[in-house]
């Protein structure tokens, strides 16, 4: 599995605006057909352009996996629509006054953990786990409870913050059944979702991303 440098509407934060799963990856609309290929190449599924809420901040909004993706509530029925036409999954828009669902949530298609700042948001959290089809534990990682926005997950591995707990290890090893180990992004930034797309067939760095960072993704994603 090859790790591709590339930057998205200008910057290397890649994960901010799109998001990738074993079969598709959405990007913004306004992405080029050129990064559009790439990506294609890259990560060996469709790829789908449109927005989210109109904005095009989809890594942050939105979280996803082999079964299915979760939106926030102020997605338009026509986004709704487009995603829907393209992907046969689940597609759940989640009414919940907590938006930022790729930052609270990390899944793979084997399980999850969830910020506790959801377990208030009930229904909301029941609609995640249906979408999704997996159990959510809550947690943390490296005390922070935006946990998806300090770790990537694929079926392989889990790259995590570099100040990752012991005990929040255990967790992520039990909750998601894969090999976790920690590292960086872009020259430093331990926000490591920030930068990545990666899926079982291949990952998508930001292009500030340094010689040793990419070592250590290769290690632990593929």
């Amino acid at each position: 599995m090859a790790v591709y440098r590339m930057s998205l509407l200008g910057t290397p934060n890649i994960g901010v605006y799109a998001l990738t799963t074993n079969n598709y990856t959405i990007v913004p609309s306004q992405t080029s057909e050129g990064k559009v290929r790439r990506l294609r190449e890259c990560l060996k599924g469709e790829v789908i352009r449109v927005n989210v809420g109109g904005t095009r901040l989809i890594g942050v909004l939105a979280a996803a996996n082999s079964n299915g993706i979760v939106l926030p509530h102020f997605t338009s029925d026509e986004e709704i629509m487009a995603i829907e036409a393209a992907l046969p999954v689940n597609v759940e828009r989640v009414e919940s006054r907590l938006t930022a669902l790729g930052n609270l949530v990390l899944v793979n298609d084997s399980g999850g953990i969830v910020s506790e700042i959801l377990l208030k948001e009930r229904e909301a959290l029941r609609k995640i786990e249906e979408a999704l089809d997996v159990e959510l534990v809550p947690g943390e990682i490296a005390g922070l409870p935006y946990v998806g926005s300090v770790a990537v997950a694929t079926n392989r591995g889990v790259l995590a913050h570099p100040m990752l707990r012991d005990e929040e290890r255990g967790l992520l090893r039990e909750a998601l059944k894969v090999h976790i180990d920690v590292g960086t992004i872009n020259g430093g930034c331990p926000f490591v979702a920030s930068g990545i797309l990666a899926n079982d067939r291949g990952v998508v760095i930001g292009d500030l991303t340094t010689g040793p960072e990419i070592l250590m993704i290769s290690n632990v994603l593929e």
